[in-house]
């Protein structure tokens, strides 16, 4: 859990009264409603420890829970599919494809074709515990891939009924321009954060002009954002790191933070929810509740812009 919040009686009251409820948005040009804060899976590896976070993130209002079959070989999928059962009807369940273990289990390749695809669906659905999937995600590519053979394997996976959604999970600006330009996929999942605003210069307003919903990871900088000590992140060095952070952290509270994050990559219009990991049900509880006492106003918008500079993709462009 993160130490920067003491959880007290006091704490569980203002959660268990104040988040009840959250709010949906549309995901891209899809008929798929996502909760603003979404679940990312990967963060927890045993059903010990996965169903109190999956539990916790259903109490909270979170709707929307995102998955791979990457992750831990299958297992992840598993243990979000048994969890999820009973509430199948109501949640909104993503996964993603594309990377196939090896059978020796020292790693896996990247195998983005149709073929595979149409097989690889099948063993989702059956860890998963449902007969179709919400949102069912390309996980990575390049502009050298076969993306047409990808879509034309969404497309007719959609058109079987055993994808609602498809989409892609990159942060490579030239392979999402030919991923918008070919496809009419739902949404794409992007790194973008304070520390990332990289995707502001080109992906977020390609994404909303051929309507498709932004899944934002990486909005809280793997902790930067809120304690974690500096190191070189996305083009920037730790000291350029330290340098903003130490003026974020003498003008934001500590348990402001998160909220801050969260509340900027929210405020983005492209964006349709913002995906967060946990390890615990208390990060993911004291996040929310650092979310939910943020106050939102344009200025607080242009501050933190001020502290942050943008800056640009030098590859993949």
């Amino acid at each position: 859990m993160y130490p920067w919040l003491a959880l007290g009686q006091f704490m569980n009251k203002f959660l268990d009264k104040a988040i009840e409820k959250m709010e949906n948005r549309p995901l891209g040009n899809s008929q798929l409603n996502v909760s603003e804060i979404s679940l990312g899976c990967m963060s927890f590896h045993t059903r010990e420890q996965g169903v109190p976070i999956l539990q916790r993130a259903l109490d909270l209002g979170i709707t929307t829970f995102d998955t791979a079959d990457l992750y831990d070989k299958g297992e992840n999928e598993k243990i979000v599919g048994e969890a999820l059962k009973a509430q199948r009807s109501s949640v909104i369940i993503a996964t993603k494809v594309g990377n196939r273990w090896r059978e020796n289990g020292d790693g896996w390749d990247w195998v983005p074709r149709k073929d595979y695809l149409l097989r690889a669906v099948e063993d989702s659905l059956r860890r998963l515990q449902t007969d179709y999937i919400d949102l069912y995600q390309l996980h990575g590519g390049t502009v050298a891939d076969p993306l047409e053979e990808v879509i034309e394997a969404f497309e007719l996976l959609q058109t079987q009924g055993k994808i609602r959604a498809y989409g892609i999970s990159s942060i490579r600006p030239n392979t999402i321009r030919k991923w918008t330009n070919l496809s009419r996929g739902a949404s794409c999942m992007t790194q973008y954060s304070l520390l990332d605003r990289r995707p502001e210069e080109t992906t977020l307003g390609q994404l909303s002009s051929h309507q498709h919903g932004v899944l934002v990871r990486g909005a809280l900088a793997k902790g930067l954002l809120i304690d974690r000590p500096a190191r070189d992140y996305v083009g920037r060095d730790r000291e350029a790191v330290a340098n903003l952070l130490a003026d974020y952290q003498a003008r934001v509270p500590l348990s402001a933070r998160a909220g801050q994050a969260v509340a900027y990559a929210l405020a983005h219009p492209a964006v349709s929810s913002v995906v967060l990991g946990a390890s615990h049900p208390t990060q993911l509880e004291e996040v929310i509740q650092s979310w939910r006492a943020t106050t939102w106003t344009d200025d607080e918008q242009v501050g933190l812009r001020s502290i942050f500079p943008a800056h640009f993709y030098d590859q993949h462009r």
